[in-house]
C-alpha cells in the first residue's frame, strides 16, 4: 500500500470515531464533548478534534498499558480490558479540555460503547491502518 492510502485510510478512521463519538455522548449522560461554534469548522471539527486525540492517544498509550495490565487481563478473562478502555477515554479527558467525563462508571460505559461501535463499523468499513 501506498503512504497515501494509509493516510486516507487513517483521516476515515477518525471522521467514523468522531461520529462514534458523538453518538456516545448522545447515549451516556456523563459524557459531554463542549463544542466550539466558533470554530473553523464548529461543532464538527471539536468531534474531528477529540477523535484524533482519542486515536492518537489509543495508539501511543494504549499498547503500553494492555502490556503491562495483561496478568489482569487474562485472570479476569479480559474483562479487565474494560477498564483500560475507560483509562484510555479519561486519559483523552485529561489531555483535552473539550471532553469531560463525569467518573469512574460512566467512563466504562463509553468505553465499552466506544469499543462496540468501532467493532461493528469495522465490520462494515475495514479501515484498518495495515503495515
Amino acid at each position: 500500500m501506498t503512504g497515501v492510502s494509509s493516510v486516507v485510510r487513517f483521516a476515515l478512521r477518525v471522521v467514523v470515531l468522531a461520529g462514534i463519538i458523538y453518538v456516545v455522548t448522545q447515549l451516556v449522560t456523563g459524557i459531554t464533548v463542549v463544542g466550539n461554534p466558533d470554530g473553523t469548522f464548529g461543532e464538527t471539527g471539536t468531534f474531528l478534534w477529540v477523535a484524533l486525540l482519542f486515536a492518537v492517544v489509543n495508539s501511543i498509550v494504549g499498547p503500553v498499558v494492555r502490556l503491562l495490565s495483561l496478568p489482569f487481563v487474562v485472570l479476569t478473562l479480559g474483562l479487565f480490558l474494560l477498564v483500560v478502555n475507560a483509562a484510555m477515554l479519561g486519559i483523552t479527558a485529561a489531555v483535552s479540555d473539550r471532553l469531560q467525563v463525569d467518573g469512574f462508571w460512566t467512563a466504562i460505559v463509553g468505553g465499552f460503547l466506544i469499543a462496540l461501535f468501532s467493532w461493528i463499523a469495522e465490520l462494515i468499513l475495514p479501515l484498518k491502518v495495515k503495515a
